[in-house]
């Protein structure tokens, strides 16, 4: 993967199509946060049911921060030490921002900041968000690997980036809806990000 690639990967997205492309994590599917008819293909091609939540991901903190200038202080400086990494972090959204990745529950927002190093950084340049959800059949396993994802979705895809073999570990769901006002979390999902160093970063915010 290369930057070449990643131009590719920006000029897919912007005209409504669905990639395939690795995460720190997991591979994923990525398609504009805006784009009714990029989320519907993605959806149909996990076979995911359109009122379950995704997230939005971007590729670097001080964008996502500067996006959603509406957070508390306490949760930027929460956000601050869990990211960029291996989590998926549950915010209020009382702006109501990003509706296609919210599902039923429009003043709650998924954000996730991948950790970019090695072979995902050229991915520094893709820049602004992406909805986004892992590259697998709803239900179905993760993939580590683009041989791993499900030939159905690969073939369904407009663009594939392949960046070798990731960890496989999903990331960890974390909601931070109510950290503002009480200090209080809750791990939604057990994943790559342990629930012991979650507490750890928490602490004394």
């Amino acid at each position: 993967m290369n930057t070449d690639d990643v131009k590719a990967f920006r000029r897919s997205i912007s005209d409504g199509g669905v990639v395939l492309f690795p995460t720190d994590t997991v591979y994923g599917l990525a398609t504009d946060p805006h784009s009714s008819e990029g989320v519907d293909r993605l959806f149909a091609l996990k076979g995911r049911p359109q009122e379950r939540p995704s997230a939005v991901m971007f590729f670097d903190l001080e964008l996502a921060l500067a996006a959603l200038p509406e957070l508390g202080e306490r949760t930027r400086l929460a956000l601050g030490r869990l990211l960029p990494g291996a989590v998926t972090v549950v915010l209020p959204n009382r702006a109501r921002r990003f509706p296609l990745a919210c599902g039923p529950e429009p003043e709650r927002l998924g954000l996730r900041v991948p950790a970019l190093e090695g072979a995902l950084e050229p991915l520094r340049e893709a820049r602004g968000p992406v909805l986004q959800s892992s590259a697998n059949p709803s239900g179905g396993p993760d993939a580590g690997s683009v041989a791993a994802v499900d030939g159905r979705i690969r073939a369904g895809v407009d663009l594939v980036l392949d960046a070798g073999e990731l960890p496989g570990t999903s990331s960890t769901v974390l909601s931070l809806v109510q950290y503002e006002d009480s200090g209080d979390f809750e791990v939604l999902r057990e994943g790559a990000l342990g629930s012991d160093r979650i507490a750890t970063l928490l602490r004394d915010l």
